[in-house]
């Protein structure tokens, strides 16, 4: 089991991690939820008016950092299928504002929520006598890590400036002095925990 995601009996799944590796996912979670940011109103407070809240309009603006953008693309962006014309731009980007200002807030609450149970499961671990411990996964928890796992990728991988699986062909062969591989190295690390975790959910 060490280092894939095995499935349970009766669902979820489990794998051995050793302390580096916990320590690395969970830097990485922390440094997630302080890019997506705190939620509305003060840390760890309930909301005066949950409904309120619960209809308050977001930004309609994409964020400025390329990690967030990656993260909350734009609805109606599509770089294979350019606008016909500026009229047509104005209304994809005018269709983007829209849908931004009234689904941002819940996407970073669900991201937030990911990345929090991720921390969370780590630091109840209960480590082995030779170090590292085994997380076990409930089918739930297993779908908030599967999220998590998705979210960090995108965010290395819009630091990594990857775009498509040639880019990804090429970070293979980068030399070993390159200051980018520890960083491409988590990445295909956390791709392949994300691809065993996505076989364990699968009927």
């Amino acid at each position: 089991m060490p280092g894939t995601f095995e499935p349970l009996p009766g669902g979820g799944a489990a794998v051995a991690l050793d302390d580096v590796e916990i320590s690395i996912i969970r830097s990485l979670a922390v440094q997630l939820l302080e890019l997506i940011g705190p939620g509305p109103g003060p840390a760890g407070q309930e909301p005066a008016d949950p409904l309120a809240e619960l209809f308050a309009a977001g930004p309609s603006e994409p964020p400025s950092d390329p990690v967030l953008r990656r993260l909350f693309p734009d609805a109606y962006s599509d770089p294979e299928l350019p606008p016909a014309s500026p009229a047509e731009a104005d209304e994809r980007q005018e269709y983007s504002a829209e849908f931004r200002r009234y689904t941002e807030n819940d996407l970073r609450a669900g991201k937030r929520e990911n990345a929090l149970a991720v921390i969370r499961s780590l630091d109840a671990l209960a480590p082995l006598d030779v170090g590292g411990a085994v997380l076990e996964l409930s089918p739930e928890q297993s779908r908030g890590w599967l999220g998590a796992l998705n979210d960090l990728r995108l965010a290395i991988g819009a630091r990594l400036e990857i775009t498509d699986e040639d880019d990804t062909d090429l970070l293979y062969r980068l030399p070993d002095d390159d200051p980018r591989k520890p960083m491409v190295m988590a990445y295909l690390w956390l791709g392949g925990l994300q691809e065993t975790l996505v076989t364990t959910l699968m009927p």
